[in-house]
This record gives structure tokens, C-alpha cells and sequence, in this order.
């Protein structure tokens, strides 16, 4: 919004003198590109035998004083290193505009030698340091954007004396101190972006006197005290937040609601306490009065009393309501019905009571939440209602005193409705088979009610349904074979109830499911071995406390996955299967109170994640548990248990550090974001998360939201080290933290998930292997491309190993984690195993109880002999996806056993045979060009690409070539295609 990327269109005052300088900018200009790192070669035109430097890559000269540089546009050029002091010897700048690049260092005192100075953008970069006091100099400067980099000390209050100053976007960095509030001075002030520091104190009152204040946002910081009446009294003010700090008092009255141009108010997650204002309720009424208001935030704070009954009426404009996670009382006004562009409303966890209000003539609303609170329903009018919102997708009903029969709630909802939550509510009656009709729900929550009678065969029409949940109910009969059906479902909840007959068979169809709770029912007969076809179970699978007979089937071993496995308090029989040792990734398991007999399984010396195991009140002797090997398992159990207790404790320390520098989004920003977790949502999934594209309400852009199986023996610890990583770096080619989330979901678990960019193109594995994933209609990767991500990703390890300090090695770096931007533009994501070095081999803060870092096939072969963590196992990894990359051939494929590698495949084609090897789309992607002339400057490349990957991945970390000069190499094999492909393509 205050980004510009065009040049600055101005001339000189008459009075600047010229002179015949030409020589003083040219020189200026050769010294800055002296301290600057410039991998791209952008800056390949500033040469020294070159004097036209006005025409030099991103170099604009005055029209009035030719020989005058008055502005640098360099933005996202990769460029790196410190342009001060030099860029102040271009003593007639009007304009630097060089976001999103690798600058670093400090903001040097001369900065105040450019007193022509307008508009300064270095946002996105890693400058770190203070801002020098001598930026008061700066006299015309209109502009400083510097978000997102590593800036810190207080926020000088000589800003103050730059009188031209419009904007001041300063979001992101580790401000600390107190806002100056001589900013509240300056009289051309229009928008002031500070979140996401560690400011404290209090706002300054000034603020809200400035003339022309229109945007304030200091969210997420430690801002404390009282918000300043005046600052709600504003007449300039359209948009504040001020969410995410530790403000306390009440919210100050509006004295002029009716005249205020306030359009966003967001207060969410302060100490706000007490009531609303009377005046914001009654006449006169003011923050209730307000119809310019279009979003209005007050959500998890202290605040009590009643909501005012004319409320819908007084804010006409309204689109968002926020005020769940306060103490609000009384009935929920019939009001709201009046507000027609009411889009979100959330009143969760509050003390509302009476009768939810008809609410069916709000036809653009989207979302309602009223869970957590005292509500009923009435005579179902307010369902009946709801068919008229045909843009309604949320319906969250869950933990009130809601009653009537179910068949109400789910044959009068909208078509277009995607989330019903009604969990723990007073619902009786039997699910119709009308629910089938609603095929746009992606997730059905009706746990803990009255229902009975059967599950209908219907709900096996729902495509999209991805949670479904009818646990702790009366349902009797048995479960329909057409659950089979749902091919996106990913969590299927039917615990407790009086469910009879087999186990479906068909239920190997739901191929996306990761959670499968039937326990606690009457199921008879054996487990059906196609359930253990499902390959994506992981977080648990529960069949406990049912009648089951039979043995475990063998298929069981297919389960790799999977995290926790219960079996227990059934009639099995027949012996443990060995198979359930390759269920590697399991924490825990019960089989207790079976008929089981035979020896324990020696493979399960396997399950070296295993944190709690019950095979008691069995027929099992002997095996891995007897003799020495009863210590070693004791032993390592009882470590288990003392790790997770000390991970546990760094993890609060290091989630409290960096809920400080982000801002932390709830568990129903992220629900609301991504459909309430649906299929569609889901983009991957990996070992420690799962990751959904995620849309939020009032953003513009999509975001990734990777959501962590903390089940998962390791996960919390891999979310602290992603957010630990993520925090410190920043490079165009690594994937960027937006925010985070740390809390916990609507069920009391601990939620954790991690904000970040969303890369639209997906990742490399879905360009390598395009039918895996279903992606025909993209177009295949020519050696070009391929050559291009590679320089990217040895930029960002270039970056990770030389640039950072200390620095940081990945420790998976593998296709699936090479994601490509809208521009093709490669970006290294999933920082969970990355570790900080102190030198260039010893590492810092591990967490690993696990053994090797990384993924089959691309980690460093010394890491599996307990060798420590380097930068030439990333090497190691860069190499095996540069051979992937031109032959096509993932490093696991079947054709590479014995004595035969990815690594020997491709030398042992070189030279004479590399065509033999090469990926086919390499050729056919240019077909219609001249294929000889191409055939032979695809074959000398790639030749390039396949010693350079061989030299990377050699078994020996001695012998492989350092960062740097990978980087350069790779760098020159680009710069010789691109010669080739101009000259003859």
C-alpha cells in the first residue's frame, strides 16, 4: 500500500548547484558497488571503463542536473552487503528504493548528508544496528520504510524533526524502548506502522492529535497503560490497531462517534477490562453509533456487561464483529439481523444467554461462531432462518444448552454451508438421510449429544468431508460400507456409541485419513487387513474396547506413519506380527487385554520413539523385553520421559521469546483460513506437519499454514527450532514466516502452526514427478528452469552458511522442501531439523533424540555414523538434487539396490553416455528449435550439472567442494546456457 516500486518523478530545486561533480556520483556509485555482493550480476553495467553511469542498471539522473544521480531502484535484485557510507556521497539522492534484498550492516551517522532525501525503502533486508539520531537531517524525507529486518535500540525521537514526514513503516524489526511521541508532532503524519517490536510504555497521546493520522498500527508489541481518549477522538483516524500488547483500563469513550471516520478497530488480546462505555451503547451512542465502523475487534480481552440492543441499527456498515474470549452476558441481540453487510461474527466463549436471533435476512454473511456460551435455540427458527444465507460456510453451535431434534439442524442449513460444529450440545433425534444433500461440507461435528438411531448411508455423498465426528452420541446399527466413499476425509470420529457388525472393508477408500477412532462400540469379527492400506494414518488409529477376534494382520506393518496404535481390551489372538516393528514412527501403543500369546517381536527393538507401550494381561513370554535387553528398554523409556520434560520446559522459554517478535494468530483465524482444515485446503503433509493454503479474512494474499502433529515424538521441539531458524534469516530464496500460532484447539489440545508465504507453484517434487501428483496441465521443466532453481537453492545455502551468523544448516534439503514461487522463483522451506553452528562442524542447541537429520536418499551418509551436523551434509543434498534434476530419477528409486546409486548411475554414463540419462522432457521441451545444435548445449551443461552434483555428493565430506565455490560454479553453468540458449533457441 505505501510501496512504491516507480521511479521518483522530480527535479532539483533551481537553487541546487550543479557543478561539473560528474565524476564525485560516478565514483560514489563504483564504491558502492565495491561493498555490495552481487551473485545476479545486476549490477554488471557499473564498470569501470563505463562514464554513461546514468544509464547504469537502476540508476535515474536528474533531467534538470544530468550529471546528478537522484535515485537507486534495485528492488529484489539478490543483492547483499552495506551500501553505507558510500550511498551518502550521492549528495543529491531523492529516492532509494532497494526492498527485498540481502543489505546488511548498520545504518551508517552520514546518512544525513542527504538532505534532498524524500523516500527511503530497505524494507526486507538484514540491516541491523540503530537508527542514527542524524537521520533528523533529512529534512524532505516523506517516506522510511524499513519493516522486516534487524534493527534495534529505541526509535530515535529526531524522527520527529522531519517535518515532510508522511509514513513510517518501522513493523518487524526488535524496536525496544517507547514511542517517541514527538512523532505525534509532525504535521503531515499519515500512516505509522510499528508492529510486531518490543515496544513498551505507554501510546503517546499526541497520536491522536495529529492532523492527518490515518493508519496506526502497533500490534503486537508490550505496549502498556490505558488507550489515550483522544486517540478515539480523532477526526482523521480510519484505521487503528492496537491488538496483541498488555493495554489495560477500559476503552475510552468516542465523544464524536457519529462524525469519526473510523473504519477498523482492532483491540483483540489486550487487558481491557470492564464495561463498554454507556455512551458506546445508548444515546448518546458512540462506538456502537459509528456507521463508518466496518470492523470492530474486541476479542479476547476482560470486558463485561451487556451488548446494546440497538446495536445492529447503530452499526449499519458493519462487516466484522469480533468479541469472543470476554465475559459479555445477556442475550445476544435481535438487532444484528438490521445489519446488512455483516460478513463475521464471533461471540465465542463469552456468557451469552436466551435464544440464538433469527438472522436468515443477512444475506452476505460467511461465518458464525457463538460456540462456548449459554445459548439456545429455541423452536429451531433460528436454523430454519439460516437457508437465506447463502453465503454462510461456518456454523460453529458447540458447548451451549442448544436442544431439539437433530434433523432441524442439518435438513435446513445452506447449501453452501462447509463447517457444522455442534459438539457437546443437548441434539436428539436421528440424522436424516436429507444430510447427504449438503455436499459442500468439508467438516460435520455432532460429538457428545443425544443422538441415536443409524448413521446414514448418505453421508457417504459428502465429496468434500474431511472431519467427520459423531463420537459419544447413542447411534446404534452398523457403520455404513458408503463411508468408504470419502476419499478427502482426514479425521473420522465415531467413539462411543452402540455401533455393531463388522468393520467396513471399504473404509480403505478414505485414502486421506489420518486419525480413525471407532473404540468403545461393539464391533465384532477381525480387522479387515485393507484398512492398513491407508498409508497417510498417522496421528492415531483406536479400535479399542469393541469385540474383536482373529490375529493382527500382517498388513499392519504398512502403517509407517502412524503415531499411536491402540488395540487393547478385545478378544485378538494368535501372535504379535513382526511387521508392527516397521512401524518406526510409533510413541504409543497398547495391546493389552487381548488373547495374544507367542514372544514380543524382536523388530520391535525398532520402535526407538515409542514413549508408552502396554502389552499386559496377554499370553506374551519372552523376547526383546527378557534379560539385558528388559534394562536397555527400561532405560530408554525412562530418558524418553526425561527429555520431553526438558523439551517441554525450553519449549514455553522459547515460545514466549518468539510469540514476542510475531504476531500470534488464534485457533479460529487459522479454522476459518483454510475451510475448517479441509481436504482442499491440504497441500502436503510431511512426518511433523501438515500444511493447508489458507485465505484470511481482510488479507489479499493466500498464506501456507503448517499445523504440527504434536503427537508426533518431536514435533514441538521441530516447530521451536522452525520458528528458532525462521526468525533470524531472511534471503528472496528461503521461505518467509509471516506469523505463528501457539495455543490451543476448540477441544483444549495444544494447537501450534507456523504462517508462511504460500508459494503458488507448489514445490520441485511436483515439477519433477508431475503425474504422481496429478498435475498434467503443467508444463515440464526445461534444463533452463532446472539450472535456474539450482542457483537459487545455492544461493540460499550460500546465504545459510556464509552470511548468517552463526550459521545455519538445513538438514533436509530435499525437493519437496524446494518451493517455487508465482515467479518460478525457488525458496528452501522447512527449517524443523535446521541447526545453528558455532563453528563449522559443532552445533548448538540440538533437540535430536532421533538419530540421523534428514530424509532418506539426500542425507549425508557420515550423519547415519553419529558424525556431528555441517555444512557439507546440505552439500551432500544439493548434490543428490542436481542429479535428480537431470535424470528424473529420485535417489530411492527400485533400479538402485545392491551396489548400484543415483551417484554411479550418472558416472557411470559420463561422458560418452550422458544423453542415455538425461530426463526426456530436456529434449522435448525445445522441440521445434534447431534439436542438434540444442541436443549438444543441453548435453555440455548438464554434463556440468552431473560433475558438479558428483563432486557434491561424494561419500567423504572432506572431498566435497565448499559453499562458496558451489555457488560460483553453478553460477557460471547459468551464464553459459543462457549464452547458448540467445545464440541458438
Amino acid at each position: 500500500m505505501f510501496h512504491s516500486s516507480r521511479p521518483y518523478a522530480t527535479t532539483l530545486p533551481a537553487y541546487a548547484a550543479a557543478g561539473n561533480e560528474s565524476s564525485t556520483d560516478r565514483g560514489a556509485l563504483l564504491c558502492l558497488k565495491s561493498q555490495l555482493h552481487d551473485p545476479s550480476r545486476v549490477l554488471s553495467s557499473w564498470r569501470d571503463d563505463s562514464y554513461l553511469f546514468c544509464e547504469w542498471h537502476g540508476v535515474t539522473c536528474s533531467k534538470q542536473h544530468a550529471s546528478r544521480v537522484i535515485a537507486l531502484d534495485l528492488e529484489s535484485e539478490n543483492i547483499g552487503g552495506n551500501i553505507f557510507p558510500c550511498i551518502t556521497e550521492l549528495s543529491y539522492l531523492v529516492r532509494i528504493h532497494m526492498p527485498n534484498n540481502q543489505l546488511s550492516g548498520h545504518i551508517s551517522p552520514e546518512v544525513g548528508q542527504l538532505s534532498w532525501l524524500r523516500y527511503l525503502n530497505l524494507s526486507m533486508n538484514s540491516l541491523n544496528g540503530e537508527i542514527p539520531k542524524t537521520i533528523s537531517s533529512c529534512s524532505h524525507l516523506e517516506t522510511i520504510d524499513l519493516y522486516s529486518n534487524s534493527l534495534q535500540g529505541d526509535i530515535p525521537p529526531s524522527l520527529g524533526q522531519c517535518s515532510s514526514l508522511r509514513t513510517i513503516i518501522l513493523s518487524n524489526n526488535n524496536f525496544q524502548g517507547s514511542i517517541p511521541p514527538e512523532l505525534g508532532l509532525l504535521p503531515n503524519l499519515s500512516a505509522l506502522f510499528f508492529l510486531s517490536n518490543k515496544l513498551t510504555g505507554h501510546i503517546p497521546e499526541r497520536l491522536g492529535s495529529s492532523r492527518y493520522l490515518r493508519w496506526l498500527n502497533l500490534q503486537n508489541n508490550s505496549l502498556s497503560g490505558g488507550i489515550p481518549p483522544i486517540l478515539f477522538n480523532s477526526t482523521s483516524l480510519s484505521y487503528i490497531d492496537l491488538s496483541y500488547n498488555w493495554l489495560s483500563g477500559s476503552i475510552p469513550p468516542f465523544m464524536q462517534a457519529s462524525s469519526s471516520p473510523l473504519q477498523y478497530l482492532s483491540l483483540t488480546e489486550n487487558n481491557l477490562s470492564g464495561e463498554i462505555p454507556h455512551s458506546l451503547g445508548n444515546v448518546p451512542s458512540a462506538l456502537y453509533n459509528m456507521s463508518s465502523l466496518k470492523f470492530l475487534g474486541l476479542g479476547a480481552n476482560n470486558l463485561v456487561g451487556r451488548i446494546p440492543n440497538n446495536i445492529g441499527n447503530t452499526l449499519s456498515g458493519i462487516g466484522g464483529l469480533v468479541l469472543e474470549g470476554n465475559k459479555f452476558e445477556g442475550p445476544i441481540p435481535d438487532s444484528l439481523a438490521n445489519a446488512s453487510n455483516l460478513q463475521y461474527l464471533d461471540f465465542r466463549s463469552n456468557a451469552f444467554t436466551g435464544i440464538i436471533p433469527l438472522l436468515g435476512s443477512l444475506s452476505m454473511l460467511t461465518y458464525i461462531d457463538v460456540g462456548e456460551n449459554r445459548l439456545e435455540a429455541g423452536d429451531s427458527s433460528f436454523m430454519s432462518s439460516l437457508s437465506n444465507c447463502t453465503q454462510l460456510t461456518n456454523l460453529w453451535l458447540d458447548r451451549n444448552n442448544i436442544q431439539g431434534l437433530i434433523e432441524l439442524y442439518t435438513t435446513n442449513i445452506p447449501k453452501s454451508l462447509e463447517v457444522l460444529v455442534a459438539i457437546d450440545n443437548q441434539l436428539s433425534g436421528t440424522i436424516t438421510s436429507a444430510i447427504g444433500n449438503f455436499t459442500n461440507l468439508t467438516a460435520l461435528q455432532l460429538d457428545n449429544n443425544l443422538l441415536s438411531g443409524l448413521i446414514p448411508d448418505t453421508l457417504g455423498n459428502l465429496p468434500n468431508l474431511s472431519v467427520l465426528s459423531l463420537s459419544k452420541n447413542e447411534l446404534s446399527g452398523e457403520i455404513p460400507q458408503s463411508i468408504g466413499n470419502l476419499e478427502q476425509l482426514t479425521n473420522l470420529y465415531f467413539e462411543e456409541n452402540y455401533l455393531t457388525g463388522l468393520i467396513p472393508s471399504s473404509l480403505h477408500g478414505c485414502e486421506h485419513l489420518t486419525k480413525l477412532n471407532l473404540s468403545s462400540n461393539n464391533l465384532y469379527g477381525q480387522i479387515p487387513p485393507e484398512l492398513f492400506s491407508i498409508y497417510t494414518l498417522s496421528e492415531g488409529l483406536d479400535l479399542s474396547y469393541n469385540q474383536l477376534t482373529g490375529d493382527i494382520p500382517p498388513e499392519i506393518g504398512r502403517l509407517i506413519n502412524l503415531n499411536s496404535l491402540s488395540l487393547s481390551n478385545n478378544k485378538l489372538s494368535g501372535e504379535i506380527p513382526s511387521t508392527l516393528g516397521e512401524c518406526v514412527l510409533l510413541d504409543s501403543l497398547h495391546l493389552e487385554e487381548n488373547f495374544l500369546r507367542g514372544s514380543i517381536p524382536n523388530s520391535f527393538i525398532s520402535l526407538q520413539g515409542i514413549v508408552e507401550m502396554d502389552l499386559s494381561r496377554n499370553n506374551l513370554s519372552g523376547g526383546v523385553f527378557t534379560n539385558s535387553s528388559d534394562v536397555f528398554i527400561q532405560v530408554t523409556l525412562g530418558c524418553a520421559a526425561v527429555i520431553v520434560l526438558k523439551k517441554t520446559s525450553h519449549a514455553k522459554q522459547l515460545t514466549d521469546q518468539s510469540v514476542k517478535q510475531l504476531k500470534n494468530f488464534s485457533y479460529t483465524d487459522l479454522f476459518n483460513a483454510t475451510d475448517g482444515f479441509s481436504a482442499d485446503s491440504l497441500v502436503g503433509s510431511g512426518r511433523f506437519g501438515m500444511v493447508y493454503r489458507g485465505q484470511f479474512k481482510f488479507e489479499l494474499c493466500p498464506v501456507a499454514i503448517k499445523v504440527f502433529r504434536l503427537q508426533q515424538l518431536g514435533a514441538p521441539s521441530n516447530f521451536l527450532s522452525e520458528c528458532e531458524a525462521l526468525r533470524n534469516i531472511r534471503h528472496r530464496n528461503l521461505i518467509k514466516v509471516i506469523s505463528l500460532c501457539s495455543t490451543f484447539d476448540p477441544t483444549g489440545n495444544e494447537f501450534k502452526a507456523l504462517i508462511l508465504e504460500y508459494m503458488s507453484n507448489g514445490n520441485l517434487e511436483s515439477w519433477l514427478y508431475p503425474k504422481k501428483f496429478g498435475q498434467t496441465t503443467k508444463r515440464s521443466l526445461g534444463l533452463s528452469s532446472r539450472i535456474t532453481i539450482g542457483v537459487d537453492i545455492a544461493a540460499a545455502l550460500d546465504y545459510l552458511h556464509n552470511r548468517c551468523t552463526p550459521a545455519l544448516v538445513h538438514c533436509d534439503l530435499k525437493p519437496s522442501n524446494v518451493l517455487l514461487d508465482a515467479e518460478m522463483v525457488a525458496r528452501l522451506s522447512d527449517f524443523g531439523l535446521a541447526k545453528f553452528l558455532t563453528d563449522g562442524s559443532a552445533f548448538i542447541n540440538s533437540s535430536s533424540i532421533a538419530g540421523p537429520r534428514g530424509s532418506i536418499g539426500y542425507i549425508a551418509p557420515e550423519y547415519g555414523t553419529g558424525c556431528r551436523v555441517s555444512v557439507e551434509g546440505d552439500i551432500y543434498s544439493f548434490g543428490i538434487i542436481l542429479l535428480e534434476m537431470i535424470t528424473g530419477k529420485r535417489p530411492t528409486h527400485e533400479m538402485f539396490k545392491d551396489s548400484i546409486s543415483l551417484q554411479s548411475f550418472v558416472e557411470l554414463s559420463l561422458p560418452q553416455k550422458i544423453n542415455e540419462i538425461l530426463e526426456p522432457s530436456l529434449i522435448a521441451y525445445h522441440e521445434g528449435k534447431d534439436i542438434d545444435q540444442v541436443a549438444v548445449g543441453i548435453q555440455s551443461c548438464a554434463m556440468q550439472l552431473a560433475n558438479l552434483g558428483l563432486k557434491c555428493s561424494k561419500m567423504s565430506p572432506k572431498g566435497r567442494p565448499t559453499t562458496e565455490d558451489v555457488y560460483a560454479e553453478i553460477m557460471a553453468i547459468k551464464e553459459e546456457f543462457s549464452v547458448l540458449r540467445n545464440r541458438v533457441m
